[in-house]
């Protein structure tokens, strides 16, 4: 079997061991391993093929997958947990606060029955903390409850509170205690830089632009949400737009491909390659490194790395590379972040059910995209949203059909306001005048974007159900069959095309 697809069943199988072991259905882990090993043996000794012998041996990745993933949690629970005892210590904010509200959430890393652990601190909306603070704390402990899951958490409704803070690696929560600053600046100073410059932008575009469009510019660029208003915020959900918002790979790669236009504009590729790959890291720092972020930057890094290597790339291998390295990192996204499931699905979407959906109905693949390339943008939000609709359903019990008409027309504009967006970035460094002319540049389009979202905003058709998960594996086994169809289709016409 060629190396690339042996790491690639390697991977799929050591996945889908760390998501058994992560639903704790261990007592299946072995039958699964073994039911699959005794299949592929036999359609090896049916077909005569040996590729399907190979594939057998690596079911066993299953296992090692598990056994890491069992690993983790066991790390994670020789940590301190608290018993509810209140307590005076001292740590370092590890995050970038974003007050919601009257609260924020400080992320506390100290050292507690000579563990270091982070501490999860809902504080008062003043004093504001920020970044790299040395603060202590005195307050009561607890293990973390059902109730109060971050809405920009997309844990699945089956998950509790707690894995989703085990997740962030996070051992337990102190609300509302006395928090005192004792020291600033103890942080990372390259993290603490990227941080102040992202609060600096953000406060910049505050200056410029109204606060509704100054809000969904930095959520457009920065994937800063803690200014929206709670209206525009049930706007995004009920217009299926929140993704916008999100920094997911759409956004990650018009980031990519305009740092890589702009340097390769007065640097060679070799130079300008590495300084891309250095600003990409910075921004999926500067932003969070949440799980589509991340997952996009990878992507985007290899899709990078290929085009100047000169070596063809395979989609399915990056993905499947990109999901491996995150969970390696931290197992626990896997089944934890719905953000992670819904980034990969919508890429998987976008990569291979798109293509299948053209070859069914017949449309010119890379031909005309339709006015305003409504025909592209129709394609694209239909094939995401078709993968994702089943894991929206199931975390949050709803799906919006409205998306489709809505992401449509708002798709089209995205790309230039990004553009713009950064530009602003760009100036207020420089002058608040230039910055301020680059935003009488940016204002229509934002203005026209927030039109459309809170006008479709205003059609509450989200259908309100729940889904098991038989459905839901049968869904997505109807969706591979065709996909698989409609390629092999493809490929007997391609060939009887050649000469």
């Amino acid at each position: 079997m060629e190396p690339y697809n042996i790491f690639f069943f390697g991977s799929v199988f050591f996945l889908a061991g760390v998501g058994l072991e992560s639903l704790k259905l261990n007592f299946w882990i072995l039958i699964i391993t073994a039911a699959l090993a005794a299949v592929f043996v036999l359609f090896g000794f049916w077909k005569k093929n040996r590729r399907f012998f190979w594939i057998a041996g690596l079911s066993a990745f299953i296992a090692i997958g598990a056994l890491y993933s069992a690993a983790a949690d066991r790390n994670f629970a020789e940590k301190y947990f608290p018993k509810g005892e209140t307590l005076n210590f001292q740590g370092l904010i590890v995050n970038n606060p974003a007050p919601r509200g009257s609260s924020q959430s400080l992320y506390v890393r100290t050292k507690l029955s000579g563990a270091e652990v982070k501490i999860l601190v809902k504080a008062e909306r003043y004093p504001e903390f920020h970044y790299g603070d040395l603060i202590s704390v005195n307050g009561a402990i607890k293990k973390p409850e059902s109730e109060g899951l971050p809405e920009q958490a997309g844990l699945p409704a089956q998950a509790g509170y707690a894995q989703y803070l085990a997740k962030e690696g996070i051992s337990g929560v102190v609300s509302y205690p006395e928090v005192n600053l004792i020291a600033e600046n103890k942080g990372a100073p390259f993290k603490s830089f990227l941080f102040n410059l992202k609060n600096s932008i953000v406060d910049r575009f505050g200056e410029i632009l109204p606060a509704e469009e100054a809000a969904f510019l930095s959520g457009l660029t920065l994937g800063e949400r803690s200014d929206f208003s709670p209206e525009f915020k049930e706007a995004l959900q009920t217009s299926g737009t929140t993704h916008l918002v999100a920094l997911s790979g759409y956004n990650v790669s018009i980031v990519i491909v305009a740092t890589m236009a702009l340097l390769t504009s007065f640097l060679k590729r070799r130079i300008a390659f590495i300084v891309a790959f250095i600003f990409l890291v910075a921004f999926v720092l500067m932003t969070g490194a949440e799980a589509s972020v991340v997952r996009a930057a990878i992507m985007g890094a290899l899709v990078v790395i290929a085009t100047e290597s000169g070596r063809i790339f395979n989609p399915r291998n990056a993905i499947t590379l990109a999901g491996l390295l995150m969970v390696l990192i931290n197992p626990k996204v896997l089944v934890f972040d719905a953000g992670f499931e819904l980034s990969f699905l919508a890429l998987i979407g976008i990569v291979y059910l798109k293509p299948a959906l053209e070859d069914f109905f017949n449309l010119p693949i890379g031909g005309e995209k339709g006015t305003f390339s409504w025909r592209e943008n129709l394609l694209m939000t239909s094939s995401a949203q078709l993968l994702v609709a089943p894991i929206l359903i199931q975390s949050f019990g709803n799906f919006s059909p409205i998306s489709l008409v809505s992401n449509v027309l708002i798709l089209e504009f995205i790309p230039y306001t990004m553009m713009l967006g950064f530009a602003v970035a760009v100036f207020s460094g420089i002058s608040h005048y230039l910055a301020l002319i680059g935003g009488w540049f940016v204002w229509p389009l934002l203005k026209i974007e927030t039109g459309l979202i809170e006008f479709f905003g205003n059609f509450n058709l989200s259908l309100n159900m729940s889904l098991s998960w038989i459905l839901i594996i049968i869904y997505y086994l109807v969706i591979a069959i065709f996909i698989v169809k409609m390629s092999k289709k493809n490929r007997l016409n391609n060939e009887r095309i050649r000469p």
